[in-house]
């Protein structure tokens, strides 16, 4: 299967969901069977929950449940929420997500990247309190719930797009073997249903943490009428496959099971799904999540004991920048390990442990002569002038564009809600007639510095970042902005230091 790729225009990113490839692996499968893997990160923001998010969306909006403008709200552990934002996003709706804090920071920084709204609940409360707190939030300002764990929008969706890509790819061939996780269940019902009654040959594997056997349990999940679980399923624990399967279970998943479209129920351990995922990428060159390699781990468990030339087909959920914050990339460090270091001293240039090599000492053609500094106009004179007299904004600093450090500075001021200008010499603002190098030669005049940044309060020059940086943590440049009447939030406590760029921190 190659993919939507044929057709390569489309009116909008909405148009890109879905029609992910199928790969087959051929390092870590078994050399008796034939591993294919559904690598849903291809989907634009990258999980199998872009086909959830539209198709609730697109459904409600058939069905007159979601009115234009209206607020959307889910409980989502992030890659629905993800899904959800760019749906939001490309539609008009405003989008307010509920989220367990101890989900990963790359999934609401994506979000409220992408304009949503992330509100979080505590870890204690599980999955459950985050869809608590959606549905509280829905009664009460009234916005429409997508319900992922029991819309039936949810599996339909699978049921008309995951589904026929499947039966496409694997058209006159064997597939004896669909595994996959169960999340909220619409991957699950939608895919299992189409595959019994076209290829009812193929077993569906569900796959779940060892240590939080939900389903393997056999116990009913407690729902109150409208479907939504009333409590914590007692068979749950926490585990390391975040989004893969909450603390109760979904309505969509129970649906499957009462269907009887489950064949088997595998225990994953979470170091193995840590363990494969990482596999996955420096053997096989894919790059997925946590919850892609558990669900690898129940698919070569399924190899191990399948027939001679057998067929296995196992979903990959998500990609893997997601989990940058999480046990995924322990030990992955930022910094240069021993063995990179060694490469590093192989050769003498470019290294940071050592002095670069001296210039060779060749005296310069007589003919050549240093460069003209910038002849400065008044109008240029005038304008800093003007801009450090100015009253009304007295912290004002002279940046470029590009600048770390002047970054540093920014990220400072926004921290505290500093008001400042900025002049920033390199934007497009400044490029004419070279009013950027002219500006810098007044600064250089006033100051007898030559770096940028430069930062002035009321007028008087108080240094580059690093001087900033101290003037901030010893409390002088509070007192200062204080006396020329800045306002600014007082209850900030942090090391400036730590905002510097972190090629900076010691090593």
């Amino acid at each position: 299967m190659q993919g939507n790729f044929g057709n390569l225009k489309f009116e909008n990113i909405l148009g890109t969901v879905g029609h992910t490839p199928i790969v087959r692996l051929t390092k870590l499968a078994p050399p008796h069977v034939n591993l294919f893997v559904k690598v849903e990160a291809f989907n634009p923001m990258g999980s199998v929950k872009d086909r959830l998010a539209l198709g609730i969306i697109e459904d409600a909006e058939r069905r007159g449940t979601l009115s234009p403008g209206q607020t959307v709200i889910e409980a989502t552990s992030g890659n629905t929420g993800i899904g959800l934002a760019m749906v939001c996003a490309v539609k008009g709706y405003p989008l307010v997500v509920t989220m367990a804090e101890n989900f990963s920071v790359e999934r609401r920084k994506m979000m409220r990247f992408l304009g949503a709204k992330v509100v979080l609940t505590p870890a204690a409360q599980k999955g459950s309190g985050m869809l608590a707190k959606a549905v509280e939030l829905a009664k009460a300002h009234g916005w429409f719930l997508c319900r992922q764990f029991e819309n039936e929008a949810n599996a339909d969706m699978h049921s008309r797009t995951t589904a026929p890509e499947i039966l496409a790819a694997f058209e006159g061939e064997r597939l004896d073997y669909f595994v996959t996780g169960y999340g909220t269940g619409g991957t699950l019902k939608g895919v299992a249903r189409v595959l019994k009654a076209q290829r009812p040959d193929t077993r569906i594997v569900v796959c779940e943490p060892d240590n939080s056997p939900i389903l393997g349990s056999g116990i009913a999940q407690a729902r109150d009428p409208d479907g939504t679980p009333r409590e914590s399923h007692p068979s749950f624990r926490p585990h390391l496959m975040q989004g893969w399967s909450p603390d109760f279970i979904p309505k969509l998943t129970e649906d499957a099971i009462a269907l009887k479209l489950i064949d088997q129920i595998l225990p994953i351990n979470g170091a193995d799904a840590v363990r494969l995922s990482r596999e996955l990428a420096q053997r096989e060159g894919i790059f997925v999540g946590i919850s892609a390699g558990a669900t690898l781990a129940g698919a070569l468990q399924v190899c191990d004991s399948a027939p001679g030339g057998a067929t296995v087909l196992c979903m990959l959920p998500d990609t893997g920048e997601r989990y940058l914050s999480t046990p995924l990339f322990e030990g992955v460090s930022a910094e240069m390990s021993a063995e990179e270091l060694e490469i590093s001293r192989s050769t003498p240039g470019c290294r940071f442990d050592a002095p670069p090599p001296a210039p060779p000492t060749t005296a310069a053609p007589k003919s050549e002569s240093p460069v003209a500094a910038p002849v400065v106009s008044d109008e240029v004179e005038a304008f800093v002038a003007q801009v450090l007299a100015d009253r009304e904004q007295p912290l004002v600093l002279f940046a470029l564009e590009w600048c770390e450090f002047c970054w540093s500075l920014r990220k400072l001021f926004a921290r505290c809600s500093i008001p400042y200008r900025s002049v920033d010499l390199d934007s497009t603002a400044y490029q004419r007639d070279d009013r950027g190098g002219q500006i810098r030669a007044v600064l250089t005049s006033r100051t007898g510095s030559k770096t940028i940044p430069q930062v002035f309060v009321g007028g008087e020059f108080i240094g580059g970042c690093t001087e900033t940086l101290d003037m901030f943590k010893d409390g002088r440049l509070q007192t200062l902005l204080s006396a020329n009447g800045v306002t600014y939030d007082e209850s900030v406590r942090i090391d400036p230091y730590t905002l510097l760029p972190t090629w900076l921190h010691p090593r």
